[in-house]
């Protein structure tokens, strides 16, 4: 058999690989939050048709956009995903194209996910004759804030006959040039949840007289982490995190209502709905005897991200092909969520983490961080990655 080169050696078109750094910069220069990809989304489009006559674009919510690169002879579908959406926070990296938008940030890589994305389409394009089948490129908005970009997309069908779904994600947990590989479960679901107590205010001196919100919510806080250490199974895996308390504005005046809200991770429906029940329960019987009430707010979030055995054993090799077997790593389930998840739910999945930290060069700070970096090295093992993994999946003329 005739060896495939074309797709897994650096025999990039010229200025590629300083384009992909460049898209990256631009995009993380004009970060755009949630449902708000307006002139991201166009970036991507006019990227994309700037590249050829290759591809079916579509924009299948005002946000996202969805090009379809359809090969010259009958195949199956391979569908691959990035995520654009950037998040509410304010940047201290101080670098030269740190972002232009006062409190929104790409904070988790998802400026480099589009770039590496379109690397690849315009390199799996030039290929157009020799494909069997089809590459369906997705750019995706608002995976960060629920319910999520991939289910709107879901929904407008962009995974109708797609026969497998595959996206990356850089981590700044995993050092520049390895490659994460999870089997089965990776990561998880995120229910979030809002809980108010109303009691009765009153002079901070006679306390007596009132019915203390804060003492209370502060009682839940002490109970709910029983929720893992005593009623959960320590076989498995969940999370239960209060991150907001919020009452009071005076140190001499018992407020009349506090409000908590925080997170519930897990992996397993039946998991899942006990934590929301024993929650619920801690809720009902602190209040109760304190003679305070309650209103109790629970959202469920991503279905968790479970990746396909068959399909991530393909893409593992293609990993080692790429970097080599000792910096392909098998990495733990998580307890982020991700709505990748949505993809899965429609067709055979897997994601995969691509190392983007370096010690070396301080890029150490951990997702959702003001000082959130990553290597930008990483973007052409990204690219790579992609292509290889589309080479491995479907047919290709040599």
């Amino acid at each position: 058999m005739t060896e495939r080169t074309g797709l897994i050696r650096e025999e990039w078109p010229e200025g590629l690989a300083e384009q992909l750094v460049a898209w990256r910069r631009q995009l993380h220069r004009r970060p755009e939050l949630s449902f708000r990809e307006e002139n991201t989304s166009r970036f991507v489009e006019e990227t994309l048709r700037g590249f050829g006559g290759g591809f079916e674009i579509g924009r299948p919510t005002p946000t996202s956009v969805v090009a379809r690169l359809i090969g010259a002879k009958p195949g199956r579908t391979l569908a691959l995903r990035a995520d654009m959406d950037a998040l509410p926070i304010q940047e201290e990296t101080g670098l030269e194209f740190a972002s232009g938008t006062p409190g929104v940030m790409h904070a988790c890589g998802h400026d480099g996910h589009t770039a590496m994305l379109l690397a690849a389409a315009r390199l799996l394009a030039a290929r157009r004759d020799k494909l069997h089948g089809e590459i369906r490129f997705i750019f995706q908005h608002a995976e960060e804030l629920p319910p999520g970009g991939a289910i709107e997309l879901v929904e407008a069908g962009v995974m109708d006959g797609v026969d497998w779904v595959f996206g990356e994600h850089l981590a700044a947990q995993l050092p520049v040039g390895q490659i994460g590989i999870a089997y089965g479960d990776m990561a998880a679901s995120p229910d979030n949840f809002t809980i108010v107590i109303k009691g009765y205010g009153g002079h901070a001196g006679f306390p007596h007289r009132a019915v203390d919100t804060i003492a209370v919510g502060a009682q839940i806080v002490a109970n709910a982490q029983h929720i893992v250490s005593r009623y959960t199974n320590p076989l498995d895996r969940l999370v239960v995190s209060i991150t907001q308390f919020t009452a009071g504005a005076s140190h001499n005046v018992i407020p009349d209502t506090a409000v908590l809200k925080g997170t519930v991770r897990s992996f397993g429906e039946q998991v899942r709905a006990d934590a929301r029940e024993q929650l619920l329960r801690i809720v009902q019987g602190i209040t109760a005897a304190h003679g305070a009430e309650f209103e109790f707010d629970y959202v469920l979030g991503y279905a968790p991200v479970v990746n396909d055995e068959q399909l991530t054993r393909l893409v593992e090799e293609a990993a080692v092909e790429l970097v080599g077997r000792d910096d392909v790593v098998r990495t733990p389930p998580g307890m982020s969520g991700e709505d990748f998840s949505a993809y899965q739910q429609k067709a055979p999945g897997t994601f995969v983490n691509i190392g983007a930290g370096n010690a070396d060069k301080g890029i150490v700070y951990p997702h959702h961080h003001p000082k959130f970096a990553i290597d930008e090295d990483a973007l052409a093992t990204g690219v790579r990655l992609f292509v290889r993994a589309a080479e491995k999946l479907l047919e290709w003329d040599s």
